[in-house]
């Protein structure tokens, strides 16, 4: 009987301190935390309702680009290491001109790349929500006039080599007409 008891007394003192080590262990675990990557760029898709005509933004860290009637400012862009999973957010300020020349602010706050629905702008006439981070300036100007973020001189035009005359077709016989 003095066994049963000494057994008793030492599985449990062998349960409690397998339950003090898993506390000890999950107090000192703190979750992995990526870095945030500040990019000197963000990327945004901008939508003309009226035309159809989506357009991509490259606008550098507190610069201003306007696309139809809004002017779009983003502050700060921010995303994880190419190694975790994505994660990139903008603060933005969206600025709308009225017809009378006068300038509202229609939008500030976070957007969100993964989730762009939470937080774009919706704009009776224009859409703007944010796409991703660059880390390097943009290559080539966009194909969109209202897009004038930096202003790069126009490359030197080069001489286009001669075009190779296009193949023709052989000429079709004339046919008679079935006597």
């Amino acid at each position: 009987m003095m066994q049963d008891s000494e057994a008793r007394r030492l599985h449990t003192g062998l349960a409690q301190l397998l339950v003090l080590l898993a506390m000890a262990g999950t107090l000192g675990a703190q979750p992995a935390r990526a870095d945030k990557v500040q990019n000197p760029i963000a990327v945004f898709a901008a939508l003309d309702k009226v035309t159809g005509r989506i357009s991509h933004l490259e606008i550098p860290i507190n610069q201003t680009v306007q696309f139809g009637a809004l002017k779009v400012t983003p502050r700060v862009c921010n995303s994880r290491p190419p190694t975790e999973p994505p994660h990139t957010t903008s603060f933005v300020e969206v600025d709308e001109i009225k017809l009378t020349g006068e300038v509202e602010r229609i939008f500030t706050g976070w957007m969100f790349a993964e989730s762009p629905g939470l937080h774009a702008v919706e704009h009776p006439v224009f859409d703007v929500w944010l796409t991703s981070c660059k880390t390097s300036a943009p290559v080539a100007p966009a194909a969109s006039s209202e897009n004038s973020a930096a202003a790069a001189p126009a490359p030197a035009p080069t001489a286009a080599a001669p075009a190779a005359p296009a193949p023709t077709a052989p000429a079709k016989r004339a046919s008679r007409p079935a006597p």
